[in-house]
């Protein structure tokens, strides 16, 4: 992923609600465990794909933006198991 472009963006709280709800549509249709094994497959598809393809300058860049995807999955699930959610007042 290319940080270089970048932006940080100034969230207001009618931002993050709105980001809130596309990301609970986004995980309401499928586990955090088969959005990983899915995203992997899409991957190794794509790796695979490179023998016909050729060369891909960015294929160090489409990796770090799988993995980055896959973490979030991850963090996703144990969130779903209680684990690691922040309270307001801690």
């Amino acid at each position: 992923m290319n940080k270089e472009t970048t932006h940080p963006i100034e969230c207001t709280d009618a931002m993050l609600l709105a980001y809130g709800r596309e990301v609970g549509k986004l995980l309401s249709s499928s586990s955090p465990e088969s959005w990983r094994n899915e995203l992997w497959t899409m991957f190794t598809g794509y790796i695979i794909s490179l023998k016909e393809q050729g060369h891909a300058p960015d294929l160090c860049d489409t990796y770090f933006s799988f993995r980055e995807l896959i973490a979030f999955f991850e963090n996703v699930e144990r969130i779903g198991r209680g684990e690691g959610v922040e309270t307001a007042t801690e």
